[in-house]
């Protein structure tokens, strides 16, 4: 029989039992907690998802300088990745510019290679053909639904026969995978697509992207993907929003020592007239002229690629052309490209009424450093700007949606004053959940008498367009939206498109010295009137098929835009529309012009990217599907559902060798902040680390009282 304890003795040794619990609970909640934070530093996207329980890529303050963070099916780290070299060649004529993209493969390492590089194109890029160069020989690229260029590729992979792959995963985001890649081999893709110029305010621009930049992940990791699909290198795991996360996250390099990826760039320009300016503002270049012909090469030779390339030339005085008209006749269909500026009627500078104006800035991290810098700068010119009748209200967004005012407030000179203090007081933190923002600055509603007018500053690097586009479309509302591209390397894809369905337009700032242009230029479309429902009208009903086939409201300076497939003998059609609310109309020839091969692969390009908004509108994507992809496979272009392949017939890995798939590491975009991109914990990220600190405490603590009341039970 146990003694019997006295009650004072009880009542100390339970007081000592529950701090010796408490203290031994707490010490291991915090060993465990300490062990969970050096893993989410390790693996943690921080700030790039909105979840704290998805994988991510390893610090850049943890690794050397110039190593580079790889995400590999088995794990870890490597450094033995593929070295690429870009060259790349455009040749512009009138509207069109054909473009080649020579990447060669180069194995550093001892082991046979498979090399997956994710790489951005324009988000037109009309993608047509593909070569696998290796040594003197050539394999032309070969056009099949999606499903079977893998099942192709993947069996050349098995039998040691070199092979390479170009598939879309957005409009703007490509992959090119090639294997069989030997120890201290080199092998080369050449990639070449089409693409139609832009023209804007009396100036021509061709921007080509170089880098991928990382992307926001929101949603949570999707249950069952333990094996590793097919190009699924990214840095993170499929997602509920984004399920194909981890085809659009390639590895990134700490490049602070060394940039890699090193691109030449040459430009053959015809421009068909003589030139008041030609320059390229983010890489200085050298500029060769024979008449109206120029060459243009980097000054450098060649640079990282880490920031996007963009070459602008304006017309000299009296040479803009107020209309252009490109034809080709290919598979015995006549296909025309037409660009026309609507007639200015009188007025045309005539002020419009009161707006309410709604600023959206981006202050995620991604936004640190100069792109922050800009966008301040612009918002400030902007708010500057407001007239005393107008309304307007500011919307800053990270993790968080925060607003200046409950509700749009009146432009008086306090009210400014405000506003400027809080542009001062913005910095670059934390995720970029755009959803909210755009939630808020979306409202659907109408107010009497204004014109709504949403300003969105933000990089664009999200990775849910789609759930975005959705969102746009449905609460519009009486409402345009325009978005400006911030920094060195902006989503594109998602700024035009998100503009277009706002019924706005895009501008893109890459650097503080471009803001008092670019947003006088923007300005000067907010403040004008703006041509509206505008509609083409043929001589009959089934005389074209005509992309778009809805044509966007245009603004002061801006071009319509058309390709069309015609019935043979059509010649003539009408614009017609509104300015200013006042009817006007402007009849068309389409004989003459010049003719250019390509004009029916950018006529697919643009039908094609119309059928893919269809899903955002709601219509069933195995519709989409079937029709994108007979349209793709017709015209030979890379799309959604289909992809080129490219596969030589000799072997060249002895099948009893071992192949390693090796994912291509990008540079971090010019002036991006590595650890705000992925710090460790971002002053703004969510508070699971700590929750989970917490619990595990009280979890600990739970376990050793449930031991003391077993352990007590027995001394009743």
């Amino acid at each position: 029989m146990l003694a019997t304890r006295s009650t004072p003795t009880l009542w100390k040794d339970i007081a000592f039992t529950s701090l010796v619990s408490l203290g031994s609970g707490l010490l291991a909640a915090l060993i465990l907690g300490g062990l969970v934070f050096l893993l989410t530093a390790t693996v943690a996207r921080a700030e790039l998802t909105s979840n704290n329980d998805a994988a991510a890529p390893a610090r850049f303050d943890q690794l050397g300088r110039g190593s580079l963070l790889l995400k590999l099916a088995s794990g870890g780290i490597s450094v033995d990745a593929p070295v690429l070299h870009t060259d790349v060649v455009m040749a512009v004529s009138g509207m069109l510019a054909r473009v080649s993209v020579r990447q060669r493969f180069l194995n550093p390492g001892k082991q046979w290679t498979e090399g997956i590089y994710v790489f951005p194109l324009p988000e037109d890029a009309a993608v047509d053909r593909m070569q696998l160069r290796i040594g003197e020989r050539i394999i032309e690229g070969e056009i099949q639904e999606r499903e079977q260029a893998e099942k192709t590729y993947k069996r050349a992979r098995k039998e040691g026969k070199k092979a390479s792959l170009l598939s879309q995963q957005r409009p703007n985001i490509f992959t090119t995978a090639v294997a069989n890649i030997g120890p201290g081999e080199e092998v080369q893709v050449e990639i070449e697509y089409q693409q139609a110029l832009r023209y804007n305010q009396g100036a021509f621009s061709l921007r080509f992207p170089l880098v991928v930049a990382p992307r926001y992940i929101p949603g949570r990791p999707l249950a069952g993907e333990e094996e590793v699909s097919f190009g699924a290198t990214g840095w993170s795991p499929n997602t509920t929003k984004v399920p194909d996360a981890s085809r659009i996250t390639p590895p990134v390099a700490d490049s602070s020592d060394r940039p890699i990826n090193p691109v030449r760039i040459q430009v053959n320009l015809d421009a068909g007239f003589p030139l008041a300016r030609l320059e390229s503002r983010y890489h200085p270049v050298h500029i060769e002229q024979e008449q109206d012909r120029h060459r243009i090469r980097l000054q450098q030779g060649q640079v990282p690629m880490d920031r996007d390339f963009e070459l602008i030339w304006v017309p000299d005085q009296g040479q803009a052309p107020q209309a252009a008209l490109f034809s080709e006749q290919w598979a015995d269909k006549d296909y025309s490209l037409l660009m026309l500026l609507p007639p200015l009627p009188e007025a045309a500078r005539s002020a419009v009424s009161a707006r309410e104006l709604v600023f959206v800035i981006d202050t995620s991290g991604s936004m640190h450093g100069a792109s922050i810098a800009q966008a301040r700068s612009a918002l400030k010119l902007a708010l500057n700007r407001l007239q005393p009748d107008d309304r307007f209200n500011l919307i800053q967004f990270n993790n968080r949606t925060h607003a200046l005012f409950r509700q749009a407030a009146p432009a008086s000179s306090g009210n400014i004053r405000r506003a400027l203090r809080y542009v001062d007081s913005l910095e670059a933190e934390g995720g970029t959940e755009m959803l909210p923002a755009l939630q808020r600055a979306l409202d659907g509603e109408h107010t009497e008498g204004l014109l709504r007018q949403v300003i969105f500053l933000t990089d664009g690097s999200v990775g849910n367009e789609k759930e975005l586009f959705a969102l746009i479309r449905q609460r519009l509302g009486s409402s345009r939206l325009f978005t400006i591209g911030i920094g060195s390397a902006p989503n594109s894809f998602f700024m035009t498109r998100a503009a277009r369905f706002g019924r706005g337009s895009f501008t893109y700032i890459g650097t503080t010295d471009e803001v008092k242009e670019k947003m006088g230029a923007l300005f000067g479309k907010l403040e004008s009137p703006v041509f509206t429902d505008i509609e083409v009208v043929w001589p009959s009903a089934d005389a074209a098929d005509m992309y778009p086939q809805r044509i966007p409201d245009l603004y002061l300076g801006e071009p319509v835009v058309l390709a069309a497939r015609l019935r043979t003998g059509v010649d003539r059609l009408e614009l017609r529309g509104k300015w200013n609310g006042q009817p006007w109309q402007q009849q068309v020839d389409l004989r003459g012009g010049g003719a250019s091969a390509g004009v029916h692969v950018f006529w697919a390009r643009r039908k094609i990217a119309e059928l893919m908004d269809q899903r955002s509108a709601g219509v069933a994507e195995e519709e989409v599907r079937a029709a994108v992809l007979e349209l793709a496979l017709e015209h030979r272009l890379v799309s959604r559902y289909t992809s080129l392949v490219a596969v030589d017939k000799t072997p060249a890995r002895p099948v009893d060798e071992a192949l390693e798939t090796r994912p291509v590491p990008t540079n971090l975009p010019h002036g991006w902040s590595a650890d705000r991109v992925f710090g460790e914990l971002p002053q703004t990220a969510t508070s699971a680390p700590l929750q989970l600190l917490l619990g595990m405490l009280l979890l600990m603590t739970g376990i050793w009282f449930a031991r003391f009341a077993r352990g007590s039970g027995c001394h009743g």
